[in-house]
């Protein structure tokens, strides 16, 4: 069996990391296409996960669905907008109807196609760009309390990568809880 399809079975998605490793996945675009039936199965689990479990949310059928029942696969819908760049430029440049013909629905479906983003992904999608930011403050605020600690020997600086990604994201620092495993 190829190592790759061992990772993605393997993730357990019962903590926030996993759903971390996920998306961190679906930034390749040659590994989702040839894994793409492998990470539609994890990614519809991890969305059903975190609406169920982490927003308490059990009145949407996941998948959702179309007229005629038709499934809108929700990785395929996730992967277009962030080609696209992400829900607010989808939404401020009008192109949901793009998108849903991109998906194989009609141009009039688009509407329908912003309202289940926003639903199912859009929170999601803000709640892991916001554990990121959260998780490099963190790593920030820990070099910083390395350079001032008087036993070490030699100071460290801090990465300006690490600061440029925590300040380009401040407009994320809502508290979103600690982890959802709990949850």
């Amino acid at each position: 069996m190829d190592w790759s399809v061992m990772i993605i079975r393997a993730l357990d998605l019962k903590d926030f990391n996993d759903c971390k490793n996920l998306l961190n996945m679906l930034e390749d675009g040659k590994f989702v296409f040839h894994y793409k039936h492998e990470l539609e199965k994890k990614f519809e689990e991890m969305v059903s996960r975190f609406i169920t479990v982490f927003l308490g949310i059990t009145t949407r059928p996941i998948p959702p669905v179309m007229t005629e029942n038709r499934r809108i696969d929700l990785l395929s819908l996730y992967m277009i907008v962030e080609r696209d760049g992400g829900y607010s430029s989808v939404t401020e440049d009008n192109i949901w109807p793009i998108i849903a013909k991109d998906l194989g629905y009609e141009y009039k479906d688009g509407e329908y196609m912003r309202v289940v983003y926003a639903m199912y992904l859009d929170v999601l999608v803000y709640y892991y760009r916001f554990k990121d930011v959260q998780e490099k403050a963190g790593d920030l605020e820990r070099m910083k309390e390395k350079e001032e600690a008087p036993e070490c020997s030699h100071r460290r600086s801090a990465s300006a990568e690490v600061i440029k990604d925590v300040t380009a994201m401040d407009h994320y620092a809502l508290y979103a809880g600690n982890d959802w495993e709990g949850a």
